[in-house]
């Protein structure tokens, strides 16, 4: 039987799937973050592209895919809290719902670098729908390219991380519960993104075709903001999230780190 692959719908991981569309191996269902960790929770899916947040909140142990993840060393454009009023008058916060991570990570932003705390809300990812009735918004994703020239200011997660700790940040990775993959899917998935890598204009010409949108903008956002390694650094980057996220009691416990073989 083919491996249930859940896949993040957004353009940053198109790389990361680039030649298992037509793998025999996988059979991949498209969503967004929240539904993909979903997914995965009640083995709808076998191995899910999930939010890093959710490897820690579940109660069935995951494994992690070795080397494999979308993360960004500095500003990543697609993970942003648009404030309507000054930071330092915003008293209530709209979530983007497809969120798990970036929800977590703004609460340990605007608790530990801008000392105040919020009242949080959860609403579907539009704008200015959120603003109507918050302060601020929380938007991720693809949402997020058609508001990158907005008038109205906005902070970047991952550029905010990397000033607060110096490290990078991880958004998800392949997780997946133990036995279902072998060597050689392996070796696919990590295979699947130096693919994806090496055929990026591909991809954005036909993100471009499907959305719209600037093909330039899309190519520099995965070159440049976007990598798709889990190294040395990004690990470090996400045992600090974990024990942030425990500090601030986003998590019950910070997870030991395990990975398929």
């Amino acid at each position: 039987m083919s491996v249930r692959l859940g896949v993040v719908s957004f353009l940053n991981s198109r790389p990361l799937v680039y030649s298992l569309e037509n793998d025999a191996r996988f059979a991949l269902t498209y969503s967004v973050p929240s539904r993909c960790a979903a997914d995965l929770k009640v083995r709808q899916a076998d191995v899910g592209l999930i939010p890093s947040i959710e490897y820690a909140r579940s109660v069935d142990p995951y494994k992690i895919v070795p080397g494999l993840a979308i993360a960004a060393t500095g500003a990543v454009l697609t993970v942003r809290l648009y404030h309507a009023t000054p930071l330092d008058n915003v008293r209530r916060v709209a979530l983007d719902t497809s969120s798990r991570t970036s929800a977590s990570l703004i609460k340990i932003l605007l608790r530990e670098r801008y000392g105040f705390e919020p009242v949080w809300v959860d609403a579907a990812p539009n704008l200015s729908a959120m603003l109507e009735n918050a302060d601020a918004a929380l938007l991720i994703g693809d949402s997020v390219f058609g508001e990158l020239d907005s008038e109205i200011p906005s902070i970047d997660l991952a550029a905010e991380w990397k000033a607060h700790t110096g490290l990078p940040f991880v958004f998800a990775f392949w997780a997946g519960y133990e036995g279902t993959l072998k060597g050689s899917e392996i070796e696919a998935l990590q295979a699947a993104k130096e693919a994806g890598v090496a055929h990026v204009d591909e991809i954005v010409q036909a993100y471009a075709a499907e959305r719209g949108g600037d093909t330039a903008l899309y190519r520099r956002y995965l070159t440049k903001h976007i990598h798709f390694s889990l190294g040395e650094s990004e690990v470090e980057g996400l045992r600090l999230f974990y024990a942030k996220a425990c500090q601030h009691d986003l998590i019950e416990s910070v997870p030991s780190l395990t990975f398929f073989s």
